[in-house]
């Protein structure tokens, strides 16, 4: 029998009774990190460690690696089921969840408040325990994290988050992805962010410092990230001995930065506060006067949707701009957590320096 090119049979007999080696061919190598995540939930970075983030990022690498520059096919959720719950909507968390894991063989179900009534007509507790006894692994995207929090207590099944008020870890797992493969590696680049304390720089935040990266944030007075995640982010630093500056100054955040970064000044539930907003982020739009502040090898990252005041033309279509690779490392690195947290598969491509 030949299997990907590769003859099972001579290689059974090769095998014997080596485990290890049967499961090399048909997971990968083996991890070379003492990383166990399979039945874990993902909540927040900030619950991941430096060898985990890592090891979701490689195992990113692989997928993208085998699939879409190889041309394989990997079937590793066959048989499982993703339910995938939004109550806000979302253009790259839903394609890169239902697409990424039909592309692994699982079957994905996609559902609004209107299909489920989450919370109104069924409790949060019971949605959970039903949910759990039909898929494999829950993918929420919420307005309150605490929602999530109670679903992870409730659910006998992966908890992911697909985005809340508190935190975004998907879109920052993709964040590092392109930055790796961009750089080469992780370790001493600066990022600054430009713009609202909101959840996608508290998941900046909650990881940077653990993979070696230093953190400049600009935000409007009255616009600062929660304290509580202040605080952790101090800890942090200190911890992994990263630098971490916040400032009210544009031009102070970008001094000397790798990266710059910004997102959305009036998201999803916040249409009220429109003009309020736009008087108080003035100033803050990133433009090329802001890169000349940067350092010489800058790039820019949004995840996306993006609006001029944020960021100009001139930067975001720059060859500096990495925001469409970024879209799609949406993709690679949901897939990444889906197989960590539900599967035994180890990445065969070596581990990346990071």
């Amino acid at each position: 029998m030949v299997i990907n090119g590769r003859n099972f049979i001579s290689i059974a007999k090769l095998a014997g009774t080596n485990k290890q080696l049967l499961r090399q061919f048909w997971c990968g190598t083996p991890a070379q990190m003492n990383v166990h995540m399979k039945g874990r939930d993902l909540l927040t970075l900030q619950n991941y460690t430096a060898d985990e983030l890592k090891y979701l990022l490689w195992m990113a690498s692989d997928l993208k690696q085998r699939i879409k520059h190889k041309g394989e096919y990997l079937p590793l959720m066959q048989g499982k089921s993703l339910a995938m719950i939004f109550e806000k909507r979302s253009t790259r968390t839903r394609l890169s969840a239902e697409t990424g894991f039909a592309l692994l063989g699982g079957h994905p179900s996609f559902l609004t408040t209107q299909d489920i009534h989450l919370g109104t007509n069924e409790s949060l507790t019971d949605t959970a325990r039903v949910l759990s006894s039909m898929t494999n692994a829950i993918l929420a995207r919420v307005y309150d994290h605490n929602d999530l929090d109670l679903m992870a207590k409730e659910a006998t099944i992966p908890i992911i988050n697909g985005l809340s008020n508190l935190y975004h870890p998907l879109q920052i797992l993709a964040d590092y992805l392109t930055l790796q493969e961009h750089f080469g590696g992780l370790k001493g680049l600066t990022i600054a962010w430009i713009g609202d304390g909101n959840n996608v720089l508290q998941s900046f935040m909650t990881s940077a410092a653990k993979l070696g990266m230093h953190l400049r944030i600009a935000t409007p007075r009255g616009f600062e990230p929660d304290l509580r995640i202040t605080k952790i982010t101090e800890q942090n630093s200190k911890e992994y001995g990263t630098k971490l500056l916040l400032t009210t100054d544009p031009l102070e955040a970008a001094d000397g930065a790798n990266v710059l970064v910004t997102d959305t000044w009036i998201s999803m539930g916040q249409e009220e506060e429109k003009k309020e907003r736009l008087k108080a982020f003035q100033g803050y739009q990133i433009t090329m006067q802001t890169a000349k502040s940067a350092a010489s090898n800058w790039a820019f990252l949004h995840c996306l949707p993006r609006k001029p005041e944020e960021v100009d033309d001139e930067v975001f279509y720059s060859p500096q701009s990495l925001v469409f690779q970024e879209a799609e490392n949406r993709k690679w690195t949901i897939m990444a957590v889906m197989v960590s947290l539900l599967t035994d598969y180890s990445p065969q491509l070596r581990k990346p320096t990071f």
